[in-house]
């Protein structure tokens, strides 16, 4: 349950971060010239006296060659927050759900945009897609409050045909926040970055520790949430070495698809303490492999 206590919460912490990071967050902008906002223009060649830390390393090390990202500033940004709600959604062997844990993040770039007098679209999926059109205000964030405190994640999700229509709801370059637990087949990933590449993406993916470590030792039954079908197994250090191995390899594929498609890949446990993962964020602090 998000309450308000957790919207004060936020409040202080924009105050904290606000000098630091808001103008890479959306911005105080005044104009679509090249400049330092969210949005990818295109790469031009360094040149000596340049920000130095404006490098993209991995055009670099293709290339051989510096290269710096430009950036268009906008006045008009939306942020479009979207959050997975699917079955899977419902694990929790921490504090809160990776459902809960989704949607406090939600929030919380919600209300950072409305902090800044933005538009802001946040939408949920599962086996249907769920939008709220762009509007600007506490209201609006109140609205989305109830929405995400009332909804049970709940059934199958595909990833790719969920958001396959989305498009039609981005009239502007825009901010992408994509949360969700990606366990889907790489290729969905893969489809759904190409066709949100001309915008700015984050992935998010939140984890249950137990996902995240399988730190377990024993006899196991274990269930699909979506599927609902069961598998009886004895995890033992093999089993968890093998595991973990899958996961990194499969944390490798979307940070390279991501790498392909010009967005930003995020991983957080949800026993992480929810401010961290948002300064990580926000900062640009890449915790691919949080």
């Amino acid at each position: 349950m998000i309450d308000i206590e957790f919207l004060d919460h936020l409040d202080r912490m924009s105050l904290i971060i606000n000098k630091r990071i808001t103008s890479n967050y959306t911005g105080e902008r005044v104009s679509k010239h090249t400049g330092e906002g969210l949005v990818f223009k295109d790469y031009t060649i360094y040149s000596p006296g340049e920000n130095f830390r404006a490098i993209d390393w991995k055009v670099f090390g293709r290339t051989d060659k510096l290269f710096i990202k430009r950036f268009e500033e906008e006045r008009n940004l939306t942020i479009h927050v979207i959050v997975d709600f699917s079955a899977s959604m419902d694990f929790k062997s921490a504090k809160l759900k990776k459902s809960e844990y989704a949607s406090m993040l939600g929030i919380g770039f919600a209300f950072m945009a409305m902090k800044n007098n933005e538009k802001f679209v946040l939408s949920t999926f599962a086996d249907k897609l769920t939008i709220f059109r762009p509007k600007r205000g506490r209201q609006q964030l109140m609205v989305l409050l109830d929405h995400l405190n009332n909804e049970k994640p709940q059934g199958l999700s595909n990833l790719q045909e969920s958001l396959s229509s989305y498009k039609k709801v981005i009239n502007t370059k825009s901010l992408i926040i994509l949360i969700s637990d990606f366990l889907y087949d790489i290729d969905q990933i893969r489809t759904t970055l190409l066709k949100l590449k001309h915008n700015e993406v984050k992935l998010i993916q939140v984890l249950d520790p137990v996902e995240a470590d399988l730190n377990l030792d024993g006899d196991f039954k274990l269930r699909d949430l979506e599927s609902k079908e069961q598998l009886r197994t004895y995890v033992n250090p093999y089993l968890r070495k093998q595991y973990l191995l899958n996961l990194a390899k499969h944390k490798n594929e979307i940070l390279k698809a991501c790498d392909e498609a010009g967005a930003e890949f995020y991983s957080f446990s949800s026993d992480k303490p929810i401010f961290d993962s948002f300064y990580e964020v926000l900062s640009h602090k890449h915790a691919h492999m949080g």
